[in-house]
């Protein structure tokens, strides 16, 4: 039937206005949607998300130090510090305790307890603490300066003696990752105190310079004829160019633990002191340039 306007009515009896409808499509029915991926869009939000955790990472190790290493070094560090209670406590061996009853001297004592932890401990092992009052610095020390070590803690050259041997006792710290340990060397400045205790001694020393050496320079931790310590750390931050070298000297030792002599109390005010008299023996080999580097590698 004819329609005014030109229409027509089809077979089915819809209206058409102005001609056939499309194939495929009925009256009053809306035009598919097509579907569209979400994976582009989510991948995207991911991408932007990890670049902005990036950015918050960086901005904080440049303010602070590396969180995420610092997480697992601060709860190392508590093991640690557990581990360090349990060998303070720890009672001497039978052989140790014989040969302590034949020394008499408190220095002796102390240079053998020293030597008999340095041989026995593993490396990575809590052995010490070190505290420096002017840059809050405060942590349990670890035998050894590897990269796992180091990951720990401020760790003790190998090829440098136990504090109470005499000669030079060095340690390694990061800068910006791992806790950071050392971030703040550099503010030491000369007669600034550095206390290590150990489990049969405190040692005071005093910082007398600091330098700046290359990694090739390892006669920073070579004997000088008194007993001393030698902090070591990248330089600058976020480098491994250089090594930044803190040097304190050793001025005096309290003995604690198996060092007191039997019948004796020492306290802080009978602290031998070490400023009147060199050490002559018991000095480390000196190390070749061309046998390490100075730790640590990484900042």
């Amino acid at each position: 039937m004819p329609l005014a306007g030109g229409g027509s009515v089809s077979a089915g009896g819809a209206s058409l206005v102005g001609g056939a409808a499309p194939l495929g499509l009925g009256v009053g029915m809306p035009p598919p949607r097509r579907h569209r991926s979400r994976l582009p869009s989510a991948v995207a939000s991911l991408l932007i998300l990890v670049g902005l955790l990036l950015l918050l990472d960086a901005g904080v190790t440049l303010v602070w130090q590396e969180p995420i290493t610092a997480l697992y070094s601060y709860f190392k560090q508590e093991s640690l510090r557990g581990d360090l209670h349990a060998l303070e406590r720890a009672d001497t061996t039978a052989a140790a305790r014989a040969k302590l009853v034949r020394l008499h001297e408190q220095r002796q004592r102390i240079e053998y307890l020293a030597a008999e932890l340095q041989r026995h401990a593993k490396n990575g092992s809590a052995v010490g603490s070190i505290h420096i009052p002017t840059i809050g610095a405060d942590y349990v020390v670890v035998k050894g300066t590897g990269t796992s070590e180091l990951e720990n803690g401020p760790g003790i050259y190998p090829e440098t003696n136990f504090p109470g041997i005499p000669g030079t006792t060095a340690i390694a710290g990061h800068r910006t990752t791992w806790l950071a340990p050392f971030r703040s060397l550099g503010g030491l400045r000369r007669g600034a105190p550095v206390v290590l205790d150990m489990p049969y001694a405190r040692f005071i020393y005093r910082v007398i310079g600091s330098r700046v050496v290359l990694p090739t320079d390892v006669s920073v931790i070579d004997p000088v004829g008194y007993s001393r310590l030698v902090l070591s750390a990248c330089t600058p931050p976020f480098s491994a160019s250089h090594r930044l070298i803190v040097s304190a000297r050793l001025i005096s030792t309290v003995p604690l633990g198996a060092a007191r002599a039997p019948s004796t109390r020492v306290s802080h005010a009978e602290a031998f002191s070490e400023e009147r008299e060199l050490e002559k023996s018991g000095l480390p080999p000196v190390l070749k340039a061309s046998q390490r580097l100075l730790a640590p590698l990484v900042s």
